[in-house]
């Protein structure tokens, strides 16, 4: 069974210690909740495996301006004025690859973010089902699945993030969600 762990900024420390340490949870983002590990092949791994999701659908990164600056991606300088924000953008490394990337909004991820450094994020949902939008959704369906989840108020919105592909000019809009472009 899962941690249920309280939405406020006294709790955020331990989400982030709990996520670097390779914990899998539930925690709202600036659209609508995530299921999010660390960065890295093993974590992937388990949320490809909770989500019953193909390989060859990769996950969003969450990061901060400043962990995206330090990274090899190549980020347009108009991009990076639009953050932190609900758009999400796929930018290419310096090796070729290419990867989706956020800065979030939401308050509480923006102090996680720099403990548990970069994280996949992707909706709460079993792949090619719809995507859960509360806790008390959420609970029943997840909490034998993950780590813990975060009991955070109902997300605003419910509205995914707006999804660009910025490795050409002019920008791609692949899905239109809570960004006006």
């Amino acid at each position: 069974m899962a941690d249920i762990i309280a939405y406020s900024p006294e709790s955020a420390e331990e989400i982030g210690k709990r996520l670097r340490m390779g914990q899998v949870g539930i925690l709202p983002c600036d659209t609508i909740y995530g299921l999010s590990a660390k960065v890295g092949e093993c974590y992937a791994e388990r949320l490809y495996e909770i989500k019953n999701r193909p390989q060859s659908k990769s996950f969003i990164t969450l990061m901060t301006k400043e962990q995206l600056s330090a990274s090899s991606l190549y980020v347009p300088s108009d991009l990076m004025q639009r953050w932190p924000a609900p758009l999400t953008a796929i930018l290419k490394d310096k090796d070729g690859s290419t990867h989706a990337v956020r800065v979030p909004s939401d308050s509480f991820l923006q102090l996680v973010l720099p403990i548990s450094g970069p994280i996949y994020s992707t909706s709460v949902n079993f792949s090619g089902e719809k995507s859960l939008l509360t806790f008390n959704d959420i609970l029943p369906v997840f909490s034998s699945l993950v780590d813990f989840i975060v009991e955070a108020p109902d997300v605003k919105g419910g509205m995914a993030s707006t999804l660009i592909d910025a490795t050409q000019e002019p920008y791609k809009i692949i899905r239109q969600g809570a960004y006006i472009i």
